[in-house]
């Protein structure tokens, strides 16, 4: 069992809901994008409301697609910021969606209850150590950094569910070294961020097969990783563009799509969807409980 703060994740509790606020404006779902005061105070007093379990802030968009140009200034002073209007204006369990360091060590200062890596404690090597002294859990994506130092060939770089599998193995060898607890980890298959190319460093080279593929894959064979790991699983989604690969669709056209997605992922096992629908999500989980 996790829990983030108060709300324990178990593999025989319901499936819970995280929220996404999203605080950059240069992140891909243009319609989550809150900057004003007003509007973040908003949307997580609506996140509340609408039926979700946690919040996650995002300060700087990891899309593979986008090139990241935030300095960790920028994003900490966007991040305490919009945690500071969160707290006043919800009670749930808070994350930051963060591969940095110093910006998360800023947070945990705030009083924050997760700390979500998309890197898998692989990008900033100061990270590990924050995570196992705060004693928050962690959400680790699955994520390879030999790219980045040009140590991975073309040929070794594929998308198949046995290598997300390796890189998540990495990361718990990491966090265990570190002394991170076993009680303390959730892990995220990443979809969306193994790409056969990028213009930030926070995604994982794959050239053996197409990048929509592998996300699809990896949700339909989501049981298949849940055998490997005892912990619980984060899928986010949401509108990605898999989606708008697969079916020609703009990123506010899909919703529908979305929804079928997650919950695929959740009846695959997934115990954590975040997402930038709320409402929509609760409601098609609430419906698939009631056929069980």
């Amino acid at each position: 069992m996790v829990n983030i703060g108060k709300l324990p994740v178990t593999s025989k509790s319901s499936v819970k809901i995280m929220g996404i606020i999203n605080v950059s404006p240069e992140s891909f779902y243009k319609n989550s994008i809150r900057t004003k005061a007003s509007d973040i105070a908003k949307s997580a007093a609506s996140i509340e409301q609408e039926g979700a379990h946690l919040v996650d802030i995002g300060a700087m968009s990891t899309a593979p697609y986008i090139e990241n140009s935030i300095s960790i200034e920028k994003e900490t002073e966007r991040m305490l910021r919009a945690i500071r209007i969160v707290k006043e204006n919800c009670n749930l369990p808070l994350s930051i969606d963060t591969p940095r360091w110093s910006v998360a060590k800023e947070a945990v200062n705030l009083g924050i209850d997760c700390i979500n890596d998309i890197t898998g404690l692989k990008y900033d090597d100061n990270m590990t150590r924050l995570v196992a002294e705060s004693k928050l859990p962690v959400i680790i994506g699955a994520y390879d950094k030999s790219r980045r130092a040009g140590l991975r060939s073309k040929s070794g770089a594929t998308g198949k569910l046995s290598r997300t599998i390796k890189l998540l193995k990495e990361s718990l060898r990491i966090a265990r070294r570190s002394g991170i607890k076993d009680n303390k980890i959730i892990i995220d298959p990443s979809i969306g961020f193994f790409r056969a190319d990028g213009k930030n460093p926070f995604f994982t080279l794959m050239s053996d097969t197409p990048w929509y593929l592998r996300d699809i894959e990896m949700i339909s064979r989501l049981r298949e990783l849940k055998a490997q790991f005892s912990y619980p699983i984060c899928v986010s989604v949401s509108r990605k563009s898999f989606i708008g690969k697969l079916l020609n669709l703009e990123t506010r056209e899909r919703l529908l799509p979305s929804l079928a997605f997650e919950m695929v992922s959740a009846l695959n096992g997934a115990k954590i969807i975040r997402t930038h629908s709320v409402r929509e999500t609760f409601q098609a989980l609430r419906a698939c409980e009631l056929t069980r």
